[in-house]
C-alpha cells in the first residue's frame, strides 16, 4: 500500500500530461480545419458570374494577344522617329587629348622638324541632309503607313479574342445545360428505381426489376461526372482567355431568335471592304513601295552641309598655339559603283513587293472560301434549331405517357427507356443546335471584319 501510495500521484502526473498533450493537438487540428474551411469558404467567394458583355469589357483589357497589339504601337512610334531623325540636323560635340611621334620627319629634315606633337581640342559638328534622292522621304512616308498597320494588328487582335471570348461564354453554357440534362436524367433514374422499390415491397414487381432500376442509376452517374469536368475545364479555357486569376462563371441563355442569313454576295463585299487582314495587307504593300524607292537610292548622288565650330591647342616642339576652328561646307556623295550591292537591294524590295500582292490575292481567295462556309453554317444551325425547337416538348410528353402507362401496367419498361433516351437525345441536340447557331452568327461578324463593330450600312 505505501509502494502503490509512492508510485501512484506520479502516474497521475503523467496522466495529465499526456491529457494536456492530447489537447494541445486536438486544439491544433481543430485550427487547421478551421483555417483550410475559410480558405476553401473565401476562394468560392471569389468565383466572378460574368455576362457575356461584361466578358467581352474584360477580354478588350486584358487579354494577352491585345496587349500585344496595342504595344505594337510603341514599336511602330520608336521606328517613326527612327526614320525622321534623318531629315533633322546632327548635332555632335568632339573631345581630343592626343600626342603624335614621327622620327621620319627629323631624320628627312635633318632635325628641323618636330618629331613629337600633342593637340587637344573640342568641337561641335553639325550636319544636315539637303537631298538623298527621295531617300528620307520615303522612309518617312513608309514609317507613318506603319502607325496604319499598328491599328489594323490591333483590330485583327480584337476580333479573334471576341470571337474566342464568345465561343467559350458559348461553351460554358453548353457545358452547364448538359450537365443539367444529366443531373435531371440521374434524377429520373433515381426516381424509377424508388418506385421499382415500392412495386416490390408491394409484391407487384420482382427482383429483376429493382436489380435493373439500380444499374440505371449507377449508369448515369459517369454521365454527370463527366459534365461536371466539361464545366470546369469550359470556364478555365473562358478564364484564361480573360487572363485572370479569380475564377469565372457565366449568366445567360443559349436561346436566340433564329434571323435570316444575309446573301453569300452581300456578305462578300462587305468582308472585302472591312476585313483587317485585307487592310494591313495594303498598307504593307505601300511600305515594300517606299522601300523599293530607299534601296534605288543607294547608288544615287546626295547633298549634305556639314559644319564645326570649336577650340583647337596644339604644342609642336618648343612651339604652342591655341585658337578657335572651324569649317563649313556643302559636300556631294555619289557612288558611281558599289559592286552592284544596291541593285541587289532593289531587287529583294521588288521582290517582297510583289509576294504581297500575291499574299494579298491568295487572302481575298481565302475570305471568299470563309465567307461561304459561314454562311452556310449560319443556314444550317438555324435550320436545325427551327426543327428541335418543338421536338423536346414532344419527347417530354411521350415519356410522361410512357411512365404513366408503366404505372398502369400497360407500358413495358423498355418503352419507358427508349422514351428517357429520345428525351435526352432532344434536349442535347436542341442545347448543342444553338450553341453551334450563336457561334456561326459571331464567326460570321469576324468573316465580315465587323465583329464588335457594328455592320456598315453600305
Amino acid at each position: 500500500m505505501i509502494k502503490h501510495a509512492l508510485i501512484n500521484p506520479t502516474n497521475e502526473l503523467d496522466h495529465k500530461k499526456s491529457f494536456n498533450l492530447r489537447h494541445r493537438f486536438f486544439s491544433v487540428a481543430l485550427l487547421l480545419c478551421a483555417s483550410t474551411l475559410l480558405s476553401s469558404v473565401s476562394h468560392a467567394a471569389e468565383v466572378r458570374t460574368l455576362t457575356l458583355d461584361q466578358a467581352l469589357e474584360i477580354a478588350d483589357s486584358r487579354n494577352r494577344d491585345i496587349l500585344k497589339a496595342k504595344e505594337f504601337f510603341n514599336q511602330v512610334e520608336g521606328k517613326y522617329v527612327e526614320e525622321r531623325s534623318a531629315a533633322l540636323p546632327q548635332f555632335t560635340i568632339t573631345g581630343q587629348v592626343a600626342r603624335q611621334q614621327d622620327n621620319s620627319q627629323g631624320a628627312i629634315a635633318g632635325g628641323l622638324f618636330p618629331t613629337l606633337e600633342d593637340t587637344r581640342s573640342i568641337e561641335v559638328g553639325l550636319s544636315q541632309a539637303v537631298f538623298t534622292w527621295g531617300k528620307v522621304g520615303a522612309a518617312i512616308r513608309a514609317a507613318k503607313k506603319g502607325f496604319s498597320t499598328a491599328d489594323e494588328r490591333l483590330r485583327i487582335s480584337r476580333q479573334d479574342t471576341r470571337r474566342d471570348v464568345a465561343v467559350a461564354f458559348y461553351d460554358v453554357l453548353l457545358a452547364k445545360e448538359q450537365l443539367d440534362i444529366a443531373k435531371q436524367n440521374l434524377a429520373q433514374k433515381e426516381r424509377h428505381r424508388d418506385e421499382a422499390k415500392r412495386r416490390f415491397d408491394a409484391g407487384v414487381a420482382t427482383d429483376y426489376d429493382t436489380l435493373a432500376a439500380e444499374v440505371a442509376v449507377q449508369n448515369a452517374r459517369p454521365d454527370v461526372i463527366r459534365m461536371e469536368n466539361l464545366v470546369r475545364q469550359a470556364k478555365d479555357r473562358l478564364r484564361f482567355l480573360l487572363a485572370v486569376e479569380e475564377d469565372v462563371d457565366v449568366q445567360g441563355t443559349l436561346e436566340a431568335a433564329a434571323a435570316t442569313a444575309p446573301s453569300y454576295d452581300e456578305t462578300l463585299a462587305i468582308a472585302r471592304k472591312h476585313r483587317p487582314e485585307l487592310a494591313e495587307l495594303r498598307q504593307r504593300k505601300g511600305i515594300a513601295e517606299e522601300l523599293v524607292k530607299i534601296a534605288n537610292a543607294e547608288d544615287k548622288p546626295r547633298l549634305d552641309i556639314k559644319g564645326g565650330y570649336g577650340w583647337r591647342h596644339l604644342d609642336v616642339g618648343d612651339n604652342h598655339g591655341n585658337g578657335q576652328a572651324w569649317s563649313a561646307g556643302i559636300y556631294l556623295t555619289f557612288p558611281i559603283f558599289d559592286g552592284l550591292k544596291t541593285r541587289g537591294k532593289v531587287a529583294q524590295a521588288e521582290s517582297d513587293r510583289r509576294s504581297l500582292e500575291i499574299d494579298e490575292q491568295k487572302l481575298s481567295d481565302s475570305i471568299s472560301l470563309e465567307t461561304r462556309d459561314a454562311v452556310n453554317a449560319v443556314r444550317e444551325s438555324a435550320e436545325i434549331v427551327k426543327s428541335l425547337s418543338g421536338t423536346v416538348n414532344q419527347a417530354e410528353r411521350l415519356l410522361a405517357m410512357a411512365e404513366k402507362g408503366f404505372e398502369l401496367g400497360v407500358k413495358i419498361r423498355l418503352e419507358v427507356e427508349d422514351a428517357e433516351l429520345n428525351l435526352l437525345q432532344a434536349r442535347g441536340n436542341l442545347a448543342r443546335a444553338r450553341r453551334d447557331y450563336l457561334t456561326a452568327r459571331v464567326n460570321l461578324d469576324r468573316v465580315m471584319g465587323v465583329l464588335g463593330e457594328g455592320k456598315a450600312a453600305e
